[in-house]
């Protein structure tokens, strides 16, 4: 079977696709990663094939140029409609403005530099299947010239589902669809015609375990999430057992590389931890700023972050969903401090299970943070919480289990 899979230039939603890549190509599959150039070497670095197609118009130097609101009209958070996902009752007429006046706009800078050259190679390469990143539309446009069948491989909540399925709930006969507008036009410019799997796939691989996720009413594939951070060397230090508690802390990769900053202040909560009984392992980069440093706190530019999260007793980070769900596999307490983005959503069901504790990182303050870790290394029911959670995750299916499913569902 071919395989295509595909994202926009983001490299961590790609670092999210690479284990069902292997996967499928340890099956035996022959698969191909097309995406923009300058994300062809992270795919050639993960051992798999890039097809360099496009150009590279970036959504994030948009963003710095003009700020989030020229897109997004919001200063954080999903960009409407997407904010509406998680409501139960939400307002037809920001669905409507949101799909007409941001999220096209936010898809077409995505997605437009890749489109012709993804439809060109699959028509020529004709693939079994194209896997997609939630967002990237060019793999459901490409699938359909071609002819292939095609799926999303979620990269956190499904607020894109959730979002349409409120849509089409609500929607008034004969209202206008943006979103179905600009992708049929894409459609019948190679030959067909718009239909709904071009918005959410023909199926939906799915890597959040059911107590984090909201699921939209489509065919979803459960898939146990497996942290790839890309190539890392774990240092000499990780192998000599702590002395005390080890807490980890990380703010990801994103926020930082994307706008220079992190939403929290790190400051505070290094100061949370000072005087705690406890080691204190904190990523941060070089321009990092911080006017004190607690004693038994070391501070690294990088770690691979599975090797760092096997020593330690509770992980403080962002919610972002590759972090949160690599703790959770290890049964270890955490303190999110989201921020933007699903982030909030994550932070607060993984509370809810008592797996872990939320601040909202513009409400975290010093004695918060410090109080929350306390508890976290003190309640037991946080440590029994965690490790239910990590028995969801460990009970779901492997990439490989889905690259079984994937090639039976095609007759291979």
């Amino acid at each position: 079977m071919r395989v295509l899979l595909t994202t926009y230039a983001e490299r961590t939603h790609f670092l999210m696709m690479v284990p069902l890549a292997w996967a499928l190509r340890t099956a035996g599959h022959d698969v191909r990663v097309a995406v923009q150039p300058k994300l062809a070497g992270a795919v050639t670095g993960a051992g798999l094939t890039a097809v360099p197609v496009g150009h590279d118009r970036d959504l994030w130097d948009l963003l710095r140029r003009t700020g989030p609101e020229h897109l997004f009209g919001v200063e954080t958070g999903w960009p409407a409609p997407y904010d509406t996902a998680a409501l139960s009752t939400p307002d037809w007429d920001h669905v409507l403005r949101g799909y007409r006046d941001i999220a096209v706009r936010w898809h077409k800078t995505s997605n437009v530099p890749l489109i012709n050259d993804l439809v060109d190679f699959a028509r020529w390469w004709q693939p079994d299947l194209v896997l997609w990143e939630p967002t990237t539309y060019a793999g459901a446009i490409a699938a359909k010239a071609c002819g292939a069948a095609h799926g999303r491989i979620l990269i956190g909540e499904d607020v894109f589902g959730l979002t349409r399925d409120h849509f089409l709930r609500l929607r008034p006969d004969g209202a206008p669809d943006p979103l179905g507008e600009w992708l049929g036009a894409y459609a019948r410019k190679y030959g067909g015609e718009f239909s709904e799997d071009m918005v959410t796939g023909q199926f939906t691989i799915d890597q959040l375990p059911a107590s984090l996720r909201h699921r939209a009413s489509l065919e979803h594939v459960p898939m146990r999430y497996m942290n790839y951070g890309g190539a890392a060397v774990v240092p000499d230090w990780l192998s000599t057992p702590p002395s005390r508690p080890r807490v980890a802390l990380t703010m990801g990769l994103t926020a930082h590389d994307r706008t220079g900053g992190y939403p929290v202040d790190l400051q505070d909560v290094l100061d949370a931890v000072d005087g705690l009984d406890v080691e204190l392992v904190a990523t941060v980069t070089p321009e990092t700023r911080l006017s004190r440093v607690p004693s038994r706190t070391r501070l690294v530019p990088f770690v691979p972050l599975t090797a760092l999260l096997t020593t330690c007793s509770v992980a403080i980070h962002h919610a972002g969903v590759g972090t949160l769900a690599s703790t959770a596999l290890r049964g270890i307490p955490q303190l999110t401090l989201p921020w933007d983005v699903d982030q909030p959503t994550l932070g607060a069901r993984l509370a809810a299970q008592d797996a872990g504790i939320s601040i909202h990182a513009t409400e975290a303050t010093t004695e918060g943070i410090r109080d929350a870790l306390v508890r976290l290394l003190h309640e037991p029911a946080y440590t029994k919480g965690a490790a239910h959670l990590r028995d969801e995750m460990l009970a779901m299916p492997s990439p490989n289990d889905v690259a079984g499913h994937l090639a039976a569902r095609r007759g291979s």
